[in-house]
């Protein structure tokens, strides 16, 4: 007889120190952990709920246990994206049900999503919203161990942002996330000050109710949507205003949608960035998986954790290793 079961739970994450950015401020990320377990065979997976959705972990867990009874033993990870919307609750299900498949088949996750090896990831580490001078101490350390930095701005001052931290970094390569904190105007007067800090990207200069305006903008960086991207239904939406889109997969529902949506994108002329909402290692190793198809990878939210899960992905000299396949895939 098939035994399965399914377990989830919220798993708030602490942070070493409270976090901002442009529209929000965490003092701790609100995790959630899914479980499945199949004929002595189990997986598990992390979701986070997002600040600019009506979401909670609880509530996001609750949907997985509401769901559990109902479920077979046979499901699967494409039924799942008829039972559940994309949130953090599918992509911590659907991750776990990868790493269960890796267990029963001993085929790891990487090969059975069809690529023929799996790197080291070289990811940004992230300098977040505060003054000119902590932000330039901070991107001057970073930049000890770490390449490329992901500057988060969106608030006035941002010029003097900029030129401290290119001052305090000058070999860095820099990407930009304004969260969608700039209006057309401040955002195309900044650009000239990108281009002289050689920033390679910017994310979400606009807030997706206003990014229609950047068709009137000449931006010579390339731009990635976040906010204005959350699902493949908003792929149209971004044609001709970006050029990269950032895949997180709680904002699409998991590894299964991101896949997916990674073949329409790149049909479409689009190259790929992954994100992060600030999990532990557990819901980055998922996206490590993703960020082998991808331009850019942000998969630096376990260095933010006071204590991460065991085993953590490990990081050395700006790339994040291979999972372990005791903590996935």
């Amino acid at each position: 007889m098939t035994t399965f079961t399914i377990d989830a739970r919220a798993t708030p994450r602490a942070l070493k120190a409270p976090i901002e950015i442009a529209t929000y401020r965490w003092e701790s990320i609100p995790c959630l952990t899914a479980s499945v377990a199949r004929n002595g065979c189990s997986g598990h997976g992390e979701g986070t709920a997002l600040f600019y959705r009506p979401e909670t972990a609880e509530g996001l867990a609750a949907q997985i246990t509401a769901l559990a009874p109902h479920l077979t033993p046979s499901v699967s990870r494409q039924d799942l994206l008829g039972l559940l919307p994309a949130n953090g609750a599918r992509a911590a299900l659907d991750a776990a049900l990868w790493h269960l498949q890796t267990a029963e088949s001993r085929t790891p996750a990487w090969r059975r999503a069809g690529l023929v090896s799996i790197q080291p990831i070289l990811t940004v580490a992230t300098v977040y919203l505060d003054t000119p001078g902590a932000m330039a101490e901070t991107a001057r350390d970073h930049a000890a161990s770490y390449p490329l930095l992901k500057i988060k701005l969106g608030a006035e001052g941002d010029d003097e942002r900029l030129r401290a931290i290119r001052a305090a970094a000058p070999s860095a390569r820099l990407v930009v996330d304004a969260n969608a904190g700039w209006t057309e105007d401040a955002f195309a007067s900044l650009i000239p000050i990108l281009t002289e800090t050689k920033v390679e990207l910017v994310e979400q200069p606009l807030a997706p109710t206003d990014d229609g305006a950047l068709n009137n903008i000449d931006v010579p960086i390339k731009l990635a949507a976040d906010e204005s991207f959350q699902t493949a239904e908003d792929i149209a939406h971004c044609v001709g205003k970006y050029d990269v889109l950032n895949v997180k997969l709680d904002k699409c529902g998991g590894l299964t949608s991101a896949l997916a949506i990674a073949d329409i994108a790149e049909r479409l002329g689009f190259e790929l960035m992954v994100g992060n909402m600030l999990g532990s290692s557990l819901g980055m190793a998922p996206a490590h998986l993703f960020a082998q198809r991808c331009l850019f990878a942000d998969l630096d939210g376990p260095l933010s954790l006071a204590k991460d899960v065991r085993p953590p992905l490990f990081f050395d000299k700006g790339y994040v290793s291979v999972p372990d396949p005791e903590l996935w895939g």
